[in-house]
């Protein structure tokens, strides 16, 4: 009788199984259109990296072979290399910055009970729904009124600061969930041996941390990184600007020099960084968005 419902249940239950998949079929095939669609793109953006305009206009990329001088062009005289590095600079120190901010305040929301926690949480989800454009025109009369919109330290000062400033409630909500599921029997035991709260946050709670922390550092990085708004209003000169601006200018000037090969090769250096943190940290991010440790 066993041998009889077994197989009755193993012949029902592979039906079962294709019509799910037979379910899913329409999303697996949108996905793979999806995927090819941008592995076709992103191509072809490579391919005309390495070719000359006139290739790039006739659609024969490559047809004389690898340029590439278009790499060194948009390095050294298109001022790649300065745009670059400012947004490296700003991505650096703006996402080290949100984590010495942030991470001791969210794990203060998501482990002390104290007067006004539940409205400080409250108010930093609410202001990650302020959109910028509605806090842009008073900072810039606050930043022009102080006078520093013409030297360039203050205004390299500004924009991390406000890169810092729209990126704290996200970053601070993103930790205090991840702090909220770590188990307290590691402060306990810490609490046991003598250490102090503080010191069992620096060494024991921050360091378990590590996969949130890392998480939320890339997505900050890929936000500061692609920022345009921002940078555009407060960072009104050339050797200020992040990438996205530098681009923008790259655009504009294509009009007059024509060098659309090396606008595609500045494109592929500025896409390179984002895209080897995901290829090289793709299993941190999936670690801090579904992990936690152990509730308790």
């Amino acid at each position: 009788m066993s041998g009889l419902f077994g197989k009755k249940e193993k012949r029902y239950s592979e039906p079962i199984r294709w019509r799910r998949e037979l379910k899913l079929g329409p999303g697996y095939l949108l996905l793979t259109l999806w995927i090819l669609f941008t592995f076709i793109l992103l191509g072809w953006v490579l391919l005309a990296s390495f070719s000359t305009t006139k290739e790039i206009f006739s659609n024969k990329l490559l047809d004389s072979g690898f340029h590439f001088e278009n790499y060194v062009k948009a390095w050294v005289n298109s001022n790649v290399s300065t745009i670059f590095f400012n947004s490296l600079f700003y991505s650096f120190v703006s996402c080290t910055l949100l984590i010495v901010i942030c991470a001791p305040a969210a794990y203060a929301l998501s482990r002390f009970d104290f007067v006004c926690n539940k409205l400080i949480q409250t108010g930093l989800v609410a202001s990650m729904g302020v959109p910028v454009v509605m806090i842009v025109l008073p900072l810039f009369a606050l930043v022009a009124g102080l006078n520093i919109l013409n030297n360039v330290t203050a205004n390299m000062a500004t924009l991390i600061f406000l890169y810092i400033g729209i990126n704290v409630p996200y970053t601070t909500i993103f930790l205090t969930t991840f702090f909220a599921n770590l188990s307290r029997a590691f402060e306990e035991a810490a609490a046991i041996d003598g250490c102090p709260p503080v010191k069992t946050f620096w060494l024991i709670m921050l360091p378990m941390a590590q996969p949130g922390i890392v998480t939320v550092t890339i997505f900050n990085f890929i936000n500061i990184w692609n920022e345009y708004f921002i940078s555009l209003i407060f960072g009104n000169s050339d050797r200020v600007r992040p990438v996205a601006v530098g681009l923008y200018s790259m655009i504009n000037s294509m009009k007059y020099t024509g060098d659309w090969a090396g606008m595609f090769a500045a494109v592929v250096i500025v896409f390179l960084p984002t895209f080897i943190l995901y290829i090289f940290l793709s299993e941190k991010i999936i670690a801090g968005v579904t992990g936690g440790g152990v509730k308790g």
